[in-house]
């Protein structure tokens, strides 16, 4: 029988196995994780439906006090405080949490919640879970997707946000996501634009970032399938799943099928 894994001895080790892991325990932890984030961003999605019912504040504090106790978690096991700074989705948080726990005076930067969306794809079980599905070779189309999708609803929150405020919540959503989308696919149908030259400088930039995410997705879909495997020659990171030599400098390459 293979050597078992020693059991961590620290809080630090359990969290970091819980987080990291693939055993049963680690991915039970994780699929709740991703379970809570989707939840959460369901309360974010509806947030311009709920903001006027006296529950909307202590959901509101419920979730900044998980978001915090999950950042406090990750700085417990970073291997250093720079390094966990360094990425983008700490900072994200970080601004969550900010317009959680200040909701009258930063509501108008709360559109920036639906960024916790690429959160749950950064997820280690997320792949995992692709690849249990049958989806491994997908896996590439999936985050083009979420980029997409998580791009659409940040430009209309921003849009809602700055343009549609004064409106019917419900109205004023609806109207800011038709917009975005016919920008976004450059459909353009005139009856709703922007007022303004703020207006046109936020339907220029929402059109050439669409456009990259929509060849981005379509590449994704086209090309064919490689998997992520660092050359010990030369450093090359993407290689054909069946590769047996690099293709930039002729190494012979070892590439776990991943039990496929």
């Amino acid at each position: 029988m293979p050597p078992q894994p020693a059991a961590p001895t620290s809080l630090r080790q359990r969290l970091a196995r819980l987080y990291f892991g693939e055993d049963a325990a680690a991915i039970r932890f994780q699929f709740a994780l991703m379970v809570i984030d989707l939840a959460i961003i369901a309360f974010f999605l509806a947030g311009p439906y709920l903001r006027d019912r006296p529950s909307y504040l202590v959901i509101d504090y419920l979730i900044a006090f998980w978001i915090a106790a999950e950042l406090f978690a990750q700085w417990a096991i970073a291997s250093s405080t720079r390094r966990m700074f360094a990425k983008p989705i700490v900072w994200v948080d970080l601004f969550v949490l900010c317009t959680l726990l200040f909701p009258q005076w930063l509501f108008n930067f709360g559109f920036l919640r639906v960024a916790r969306i690429w959160a749950v794809a950064q997820r280690p079980v997320f792949k995992l879970m692709l690849r249990r599905l049958g989806l491994r070779e997908q896996v590439d189309v999936v985050t083009a997707f979420i980029n997409l999708f998580v791009f659409l609803f940040l430009v209309t929150g921003f849009v809602y946000t700055f343009f549609f405020y004064r409106e019917d919540a419900g109205t004023g959503f609806i109207d800011a996501f038709y917009f975005t989308v016919a920008t976004v696919t450059t459909t353009g149908f005139g009856d709703i634009t922007l007022p303004g030259t703020f207006g046109k400088l936020t339907s220029i930039v929402t059109m050439i970032i669409g456009i990259s995410l929509f060849v981005r997705l379509a590449q994704a879909i086209v090309r064919p399938y490689k998997v992520t495997f660092p050359c010990p020659e030369c450093g090359l990171q993407r290689h054909d799943a069946d590769a047996v030599h690099c293709k930039a400098c002729g190494h012979i390459l070892n590439i776990p099928d991943e039990g496929l």
